[in-house]
């Protein structure tokens, strides 16, 4: 386990956000508390309760381990891939061109 004596998760809320597309107003709204808190939060100068964290990981259809995936030890350390985080959101074409580009590079390694 990673020896930090405080867990600090904002960056990790702030790029799911980010990678969603919503904005710290919006995400505020969504989960229904104010963008002050949101914003405390991103900072590490607050820290989310349960309820929040299980209203955010709702909202993105994602899991606590894509919050805490850093401080926690698992068989298969991976990163998170923010980036991807939004292929659902993605039209039928757009998937379909993501998919044939990483079948090309996984072919070519």
């Amino acid at each position: 386990m990673r020896k930090n004596s405080t867990i600090k998760i904002g960056k990790n809320i702030q790029k799911i956000r980010k990678s969603y597309g919503y904005t710290q107003e919006k995400l505020a709204e969504a989960i229904e508390c104010s963008t002050r808190y949101i914003s405390d939060i991103e900072q590490d100068n607050a820290k989310p309760s349960y309820e929040n964290l299980v209203k955010i990981c709702n909202l993105f259809k994602i899991g606590l381990n894509d919050i805490f995936s850093e401080f926690l030890d698992v068989q298969e350390k991976k990163e998170i891939p923010y980036s991807l985080v939004g292929f659902n959101t993605l039209d039928k074409e757009d998937k379909e061109t993501i998919e044939h580009l990483i079948s090309y590079f996984n072919k070519n390694k």
